[in-house]
Order: C-alpha cells, then structure tokens, then sequence
C-alpha cells in the first residue's frame, strides 16, 4: 500500500531543527508565522520570558476584524504583506525595533517573504 507524504508533520520537523538555533531574548524577540490555507498569523515573542516558555508581544493575523475588513479585496500575497506591515507598526509601538526571523518551516518564498517585506518597509529590522 503507497502511502500519502504528510507535508505538514515534513514542515513541523523542518521547524524543530530551527527552533534549536532560533531563539528570541528580550532585545531581539522572535517573529514567529504560520501559514494556513486561508490565512496567515505573525506572534513576536520573547522566549527567555516566563521562565523559558516564552511570552507573545505582538501578534497580528488576517483573521483579527479590523484587518479582515482591509484586506477583503487582497490577494493572499498582498494581505500577508498589510499583515507584516502591521505587526511592525504594533511593535514599534512597544518599543521593539529588532527581531530574529522564524518562517515556521515555510519556504522563504510567496507569502512568508511577503510577510517578512511588509515588516521590513514599517521599519522593523532583521
């Protein structure tokens, strides 16, 4: 019997080996992404906080209402760029200026590099 290949539990392992250099500290917190089907989450944590378990700063994502009703005509692309672009301006408002990158396992490509250039152009560095 062939078996199907999961891709998810594939980018799940990817992630794992990154998560092992990747670390967010409270000068440089992490930028973490999810991709979904249909939408796209963005977390900035701290992971010393908490007694190692991390703490979430930021986060913005094209489910939130107020970003929902901005990006109904996007493209999916253009929407995770809007999404990077507020994520950066809701941590510069905390006073977070720099951030480690995590793409999640994803590809740096299409939508997490969209992500990643909407957060470059408001100002947020990595």
């Amino acid at each position: 019997m062939i078996s199907k290949v999961n891709k998810n539990e594939i980018r799940k392992a990817r992630h794992d080996r990154m998560r092992f250099y990747i670390n967010g500290t409270a000068t440089h917190p992490r930028l973490n992404v999810y991709r979904s089907l249909n939408h796209i989450y963005a977390q900035i944590i701290d992971d010393s906080a908490n007694n190692g378990s991390g703490n979430t700063l930021v986060s913005a994502s094209t489910v939130e209402k107020e970003i929902a009703a901005q990006i109904k005509d996007m493209s999916k692309s253009e929407a995770s760029k809007f999404v990077g672009k507020v994520l950066a301006e809701r941590a510069k408002e905390k006073g977070i200026e720099a951030v480690v990158f995590d793409r999640g396992g994803y590809l740096y490509t299409g939508r997490i590099a969209a992500l990643a250039d909407g957060a470059r152009e408001a100002g947020l560095k990595f």
